[in-house]
């Protein structure tokens, strides 16, 4: 059985200008979760990242407190199998 799930993340609220990408990147290593962030138009942020779910759980639980200058009202998460074969995690810009 694959222990491995990915989440598709979009954060809502202050989550631009505040280092929010560099805080998720930093956490996501962290925790030794793969995938990618990026900022869109509409000023939230959307990321996607493979893992254990133990380690997804974490790593949403940091993204819910974000970095000090940010202020997060909204963490919608979607579940999937982890179907993508990255190693590590990029910013997008």
């Amino acid at each position: 059985m694959n222990n491995k799930f990915k989440a598709k993340i979009r954060v809502n609220g202050k989550v631009q200008g505040v280092w929010f990408r560099a805080f998720t990147h930093e956490k996501a290593t962290e925790l030794g979760v793969s995938g990618w962030v990026q900022n869109e138009t509409d000023g939230a942020v959307y990321l996607e990242a493979n893992g254990k779910k133990s380690k997804l759980d974490l790593f949403i639980d940091k993204l819910k407190q974000g970095p000090e200058r940010s202020v997060v009202d909204d963490v919608e998460v979607e579940w999937a199998s982890a179907g993508d074969n990255w190693t590590h995690f990029d910013i997008r810009y």
